[in-house]
C-alpha cells in the first residue's frame, strides 16, 4: 500500500503551523482512498536518542575493525532506517529554531544519513534515489532578499543538502513565515502576510498530496 512517513518536530503543540500544514497533507493523502497509509513519528513528544556511538555513522562494512556499538543503538537505527527505506513519500515538519532545526530533528537526520547504506561513499549508494520528500518549514520572521537576515535559514538548505543531494531524494518545500507576527508586538504590521503564506501553504500541502499520491503506483 502507498504508505508516508509523516515526521513532526516542534516542541509547540498547541498552536504549530508546521504542525497544522503537515496535518493537512497528511488528511490530503489519507483522503485519496483507504489504502493510503500513514506511518506518524512525532519526534517532540517520542525524541530518538543521539547516536550512542560515532561508528554508527558508517555502513557496518566502513567501521573500524574494532567497532562495537550498542546492540540496542544498532536496533533503533535500523527501526528508523527500515520505516524511511519503506516509505513511498517522506514528510518532514522543520520549523525554524534558531536558524536551524530542531535537535529532534537532527537526532533523526544523524539515524538516517549513513554513508554506504543510504548516501553514496564507496560505491553508488542511494536506495531513495528520486522518491519524494516534502519540507514543511515554519519561520518566526521573515527572510527576504536584501534584509539583515536574509540568509540566516539554515535549515531548508541543510535539507535539501541530506534529503536531497546525499540521499538522492526530490525535496519540495512548503514556506511559512512570520508565525510570531500574532504574538510579538514589533511584528503587528506583519500579520496580514504571515496568515496569507499560512493559508497558501495549506493549499499548497493539499495539492502536492493529491498530486504525489496519485502518482505513487497501488
Amino acid at each position: 500500500m502507498p504508505t508516508l512517513l509523516h515526521l513532526d518536530s516542534s516542541a509547540d503543540l498547541r498552536r504549530s503551523r508546521s504542525r497544522s500544514i503537515t496535518r493537512a497533507f497528511a488528511e490530503a493523502w489519507t483522503g485519496l482512498g483507504p489504502e493510503r497509509t500513514v506511518i506518524r513519528r512525532d519526534l517532540h513528544r517520542d525524541p530518538l536518542p543521539h547516536l550512542r556511538d560515532a561508528d554508527l555513522h558508517w555502513a557496518p562494512r566502513l567501521r573500524p575493525a574494532d567497532a562495537a556499538p550498542p546492540a540496542e543503538a544498532e536496533r533503533v537505527q535500523q527501526e528508523i532506517l527500515d520505516e524511511l527505506l519503506a516509505a513511498d513519500v517522506l514528510l518532514v515538519g522543520a520549523p525554524l529554531y534558531n536558524y536551524s532545526v530542531p535537535s529532534t530533528l537532527k537526532a533523526w537526520i544523524d539515524h538516517v544519513h549513513v554513508p554506504g547504506v543510504t548516501a553514496p561513499f564507496d560505491t553508488d549508494t542511494q536506495p531513495l534515489r528520486g522518491r519524494p520528500a516534502v519540507v514543511v518549514t515554519s519561520r518566526g520572521a521573515s527572510y527576504d532578499a536584501g534584509t539583515p537576515t536574509e540568509g540566516w535559514d539554515h535549515a531548508v538548505p541543510m535539507l535539501r543538502i541530506i534529503l536531497g543531494t546525499s540521499l538522492g531524494m526530490a525535496v519540495s518545500v512548503i514556506t511559512t513565515s512570520l508565525t510570531l507576527a500574532e504574538t510579538v508586538p514589533a511584528l503587528a504590521d506583519q500579520r496580514d502576510r504571515g496568515r496569507a503564506e499560512l493559508a497558501e501553504a495549506h493549499a499548497q500541502a493539499a495539492e502536492l498530496a493529491a498530486r504525489l499520491g496519485r502518482s505513487v503506483p497501488r
